[in-house]
């Protein structure tokens, strides 16, 4: 039985938001997302970072969720006020409090139509990263980056998209490592958000800071393709 039909056939009255499966169902509020394999490009390489991806959704914002990362043998639950765990021990996001010691993973470059024009501000963000942070990572997989933030593995993640089904449940995990997640303009994060950054929360500052001096070079670079 496919996910979305699953998670149906059990709670009806519940919403369904899948990739595969896309809108299969709207309830009253609460919305299931799913992103059955994140991480597919790394999955079909044989690269084991890739996870299930599962959040609960209320509203625009994520009340529970787990993600499996089952090459990894790991597991990351998360409920809001209930705090976060890492194979049932409490994880807890950096304390890392300048850029220059910090490692970000960022979201992955675009591929296919327009994917020049639409990595114009991803290869901008890359170089101002790379002139401030102590390292940049690309794990290829939206719920890794965050439950890793939440982990305190890596310090941030910017990922400047936000489909719901790659982050609604790493979103509250993190968020109840204690992490601080925003969107570009460093408002607080919703499902409606346009990216999604998730860091320590004495870095956030600084890195809407440098999403802001990387999109400024965008704006120069086309200004100047003109003249």
């Amino acid at each position: 039985m496919p996910y979305g039909s699953s998670c149906l056939a059990r709670r009806p009255e519940i919403g369904f938001l899948g990739e595969e499966e896309g809108v299969s169902h709207l309830g009253d509020g609460l919305v299931w997302a799913l992103d059955p394999v994140d991480g597919t490009a790394d999955f079909l390489h044989g690269i084991p970072l890739c996870g299930v991806s599962l959040g609960l959704i209320d509203k625009d914002t994520t009340a529970l969720g787990v993600i499996d990362l089952p090459f990894l043998n790991l597991r990351y639950p998360a409920a809001e006020g209930a705090g976060a765990t890492a194979n049932g021990s409490a994880i807890q996001v950096s304390d890392a409090r300048e850029l220059q010691t910090a490692i970000v993973a960022i979201g992955d470059y675009a591929v296919g139509e327009n994917a020049d024009e639409r990595n114009r501000p991803r290869l901008a963000l890359t170089q101002e990263l790379a002139a401030r942070v102590q390292r940049i990572r690309m794990f290829g997989s939206a719920a890794i980056d965050l439950v890793w933030v939440a982990d305190g593995k890596i310090d941030a993640n910017i990922m400047l998209s936000n489909n719901p089904w790659d982050t609604a449940a790493g979103v509250v995990i993190a968020r109840e490592a204690g992490a601080t997640v925003v969107d570009l303009d460093g408002s607080p994060h919703s499902m409606k958000a346009h990216a999604t950054i998730a860091a320590s929360p004495k870095l956030v500052a600084n890195l809407v800071e440098l999403i802001a001096e990387a999109s400024k070079v965008v704006v120069l670079d086309k200004m100047s393709g003109l003249t």
